[in-house]
């Protein structure tokens, strides 16, 4: 089946394989090592390590660019990030684990990264420039419906392996290796379902015979207001950071304890249902809006949404209601604002990548949004600690202040993102 000019039949499952093991290593391992005993202190610093790979990833971005297709790249990534989960509900078991997991997802993340920048390119060199606006919303939507799988159905299913076995151990290996699956399906529909033939890539290499690995990277920071770029992309996810790696230790964790006193299952259930639902409409949503009426009308909008539902959780942290509901409600309320405004953080990185070099540019733009995920992260257990959740999540809506600031002060085309009228 040609699929070349049918979109929907590759962009949904190309970008669930990236967000998925981003998913798993970054947000998913969380839980797991929770509940098998690691420390919050430990869990912040040790699992923001694993962002790593997803900063420097700029490093050799632009060997994937010169060498081979980027196809290629991301279906060979995908199978080691298979294998890796496997090894990893193989090892769980084991003495020592918390090293040898550790090392695995490490394995795990640095290929996950190395698939994101293929793939990344993928979309920018197959998909003509007149659908990016739309598909950018599909693309963010499958990206976190991903996430959602992982944190949603996934978590669930090892809640539901931890009551079925009693034992926390046996739930979490059984999980991985299900987990490990379930991407080796993922690499196989992908290399049977994605276009073969990368035409744009093959006419930009004809257009731009001189690229160099130092010239990638020096024609981006030459980049129009480069400096306040980087600051913004640094900053914007400065509070959701620290609200990531804290969000289900806090659900978690018991009501002495400040937190919510949910068990596993439960924390599967409320991001696996109605989270997986809102964040869906609000990724389609976002999507249909920039195409219809561009970037700059709808980018501060959708920055309030995406940081304002933070104002649920404080209240979660004040009042700890007993009913369950208004944890869904928090939940639904935050995913669909996470949905409807980080697509327009993901159109804004296509526009700084724009020009040569897309896929290596894009790559180091998500390489510094990394970094300024990875290092609030590493503190945020600290910082949790020494606050109590009820002032950890006021600092965390404080933190995103500077990025909403910053965000007036950024120059894009007036229409960029909007679909033309003609297509």
């Amino acid at each position: 089946m040609k699929t070349d000019n049918k979109p929907w039949f590759w962009i949904p499952l190309l970008n669930f394989a990236s967000g998925l093991p981003y998913a798993i290593i970054i947000s998913v391992s969380v839980i797991m090592y929770k509940n098998l005993g690691i420390t919050n202190e430990d869990i912040g610093v040790y699992t923001s390590l694993l962002y790593l790979p997803w900063v420097i990833k700029p490093l050799w971005s632009p060997l994937i660019e010169l060498i081979g297709t980027k196809r290629k790249w991301f279906l060979l990534m995908q199978l080691i990030i298979s294998i890796a989960f496997l090894l990893v509900g193989f090892t769980i078991p084991l003495n020592g684990f918390f090293i040898m997991t550790l090392s695995i997802f490490w394995v795990a993340a640095f290929a996950s990264a190395s698939n994101d920048i293929a793939s990344d390119g993928f979309y920018l060199l197959v998909l003509p420039e007149d659908k990016q606006s739309f598909f950018i919303g599909i693309r963010s939507t499958f990206y976190r419906l991903s996430m959602l799988a992982g944190n949603g159905l996934v978590v669930l299913f090892a809640g539901y392996l931890e009551h079925k076995f009693g034992d926390n151990t046996k739930a979490w290996s059984y999980t991985m290796i299900c987990v490990g699956l379930l991407m080796a399906f993922i690499t196989v529909y992908n290399f049977i379902f994605t276009p073969k033939n990368e035409v744009n890539a093959v006419k930009n290499h004809k257009e731009i015979p001189n690229q160099s690995f130092g010239t990638i990277f020096v024609s981006f920071f030459k980049k129009k207001q480069i400096g306040l770029i980087l600051t913004f992309i640094l900053v914007f996810r400065l509070g959701e950071s620290q609200l990531l790696k804290m969000l289900s230790p806090f659900l978690l964790d018991p009501k002495e304890l400040g937190g919510m006193g949910l068990d596993t299952e439960a924390v599967g259930i409320i991001y696996g249902t109605c989270g997986v639902a809102a964040l869906t409409i609000g990724g389609i949503l976002g999507g249909i809006a920039i195409s219809k009426q561009g970037l700059t009308k709808w980018m501060f909008p959708m920055f309030l949404a995406m940081h304002l539902p933070i104002l649920g959780f404080i209240l979660l942290a004040f009042f700890h209601p007993t009913s369950i509901y208004y944890i869904y409600a928090v939940v639904i309320v935050e995913q669909f604002g996470y949905g409807f405004g980080f697509t327009a953080f993901m159109m804004y990185l296509i526009h700084v990548a724009e020009g040569e070099s897309k896929t290596a540019h894009y790559a180091l733009a998500t390489g510094f949004m990394a970094l300024g995920m990875m290092l609030p992260g590493m503190l945020s257990g600290y910082i949790q600690k020494f606050l109590g959740y009820q002032n950890f999540f006021i600092w965390v809506l404080i933190a995103t202040i500077p990025g909403l600031i910053l965000s007036r002060f950024l120059t894009f085309p007036k229409d960029f993102g909007k679909k033309s009228e003609e297509v």
